[in-house]
Parts: C-alpha cells; sequence; structure tokens
C-alpha cells in the first residue's frame, strides 16, 4: 500500500502481521530491553521492514539504530522513515543522491479521541475539516491530519535537526487528489541552508488503515 503513494526512488516494504522469523541484531535488542511485548513486536517488525526496503537499494543487513530524538539512524547515504499502528507496519527509504527526505505514517480509520483535535489542528485547519466530513464523509479526516503532521515531523528533523510541533505546520488536504499541500510556520532552512517554506505530501485512505507521505527530492 504505502508504495503508492510515494516516488518510484522510495524503497518500502510493508507486514499486516508480526512475522515469526522477524530478528533484531544485539544492538537493537538493547533499545528495547525491557519493554512490553506490544513495543518489542512493533519495534522488530518495523526493523525487518527497514531491513527488506534497504535491500531493494542493495544495502546489506546492519542495525538501524535510534539517532537523536528517536528517529532511525540510517546507513551512510539512505534517507528513510518507519512507522507502525495496529495490525501494519511500513519502512520506506532512498538514496540521499535520490531523495533529500521522506516521512511516513499510518493511522487507524478512526476517529481521533476526543479533544486531541484540539492539540493538533489550528483553527483554519479545524474548519477545512468540517469541510472535508460534510463533503466526504467516508474518511476520519481528523485522523488524516494528525498523520499528515506525523509525516511532515519525520521529514522536516532530519533536515533541521529541530523539534517541529502541531501548530508550526499548516496543512490543508485535498480530497479528490489525494494530496495535502504544507506551509511551515516555524522558520528554518535545511542542512544546506536552504530556506523551507513548505511541504507536498500525499495520502491514502484503504483497508481500514491512513497512509501519509511526504517526500522531497534531491533535485
Amino acid at each position: 500500500m504505502i508504495e503508492k503513494i510515494v516516488p518510484a526512488a522510495v524503497a518500502c516494504a510493508e507486514a499486516f502481521a508480526d512475522p515469526p522469523g522477524a530478528a533484531l541484531f544485539p544492538a537493537e535488542e538493547a533499545l528495547v530491553a525491557g519493554a512490553a511485548a506490544k513495543r518489542r513486536r512493533e519495534f522488530t517488525t518495523g526493523r525487518h521492514c527497514a531491513r527488506m526496503a534497504l535491500a531493494e537499494l542493495g544495502v546489506a543487513p546492519a542495525p538501524v539504530l535510534r539517532g537523536e530524538m528517536g528517529a532511525p539512524r540510517w546507513p551512510a547515504g539512505v534517507v528513510g522513515s518507519i512507522t507502525h499502528c495496529a495490525g501494519y507496519r511500513a519502512a520506506a527509504v532512498a538514496r540521499a543522491s535520490d531523495v533529500l527526505t521522506t516521512g511516513v505514517d499510518a493511522e487507524p480509520d478512526e476517529d481521533l479521541p476526543a479533544g486531541v483535535l484540539d492539540l493538533v489542528a489550528l483553527p483554519g485547519e479545524r474548519e477545512r475539516l468540517r469541510g472535508l466530513t460534510a463533503a466526504a464523509p467516508g474518511t476520519c479526516w481528523d485522523r488524516l491530519l494528525f498523520s499528515a503532521k506525523e509525516s511532515v515531523y519525520k521529514a522536516w528533523f532530519p533536515l533541521t535537526g529541530r523539534w517541529l510541533g502541531f501548530h508550526d505546520a499548516d496543512i490543508t488536504i485535498d480530497a479528490a487528489g489525494g494530496t495535502f499541500e504544507v506551509r511551515l510556520l516555524a522558520a528554518a532552512a535545511d542542512d544546506r541552508g536552504f530556506p523551507l517554506a513548505g511541504f507536498a505530501g500525499r495520502w491514502l485512505a484503504e483497508g481500514g488503515l491512513i497512509l501519509t507521505a511526504v517526500t522531497v527530492p534531491a533535485v
């Protein structure tokens, strides 16, 4: 599914259940030592997907550890993102020569818990969500907005090394086109010094899941 919303330069792997043969490197095991069984399964299958995606790039299996703020630490010359939710895990990776950054997120296609939307959405976004819900009630647009903001952060952080709050990105969702536009409200530059004003993203609602992706080409 995830391959439908990322460009061809991005290699993807996904799983709808936790494969019994998935295993971690010792250094990865140390990251989840003492974690609850659910967290261990999520982490293990996410790393399993990461290795399958990296193999498509010709990258040999290796530990995928944590970097700053818990972001995956990819092999040299690779960018990527990992996501998981109930019943789904996925990884997306690309050569840094092809893609500057990519962020993916998966969520259940269910309404956000009460009170969460007020914490993550700007007033203008909430107004647009009301219009989307009235025009196309089959998708949980509040959850899609939340997922899009997660993908935005995952794409933002590797470029800037800075935190981005939910209210630092103003997102407009295109219901018909399966896309969204991101206006960044926090001024920043990427690691080459180029100013960042926004991102373009894609989304998919299918099989009870909502998937979002932000990918920035290298050229």
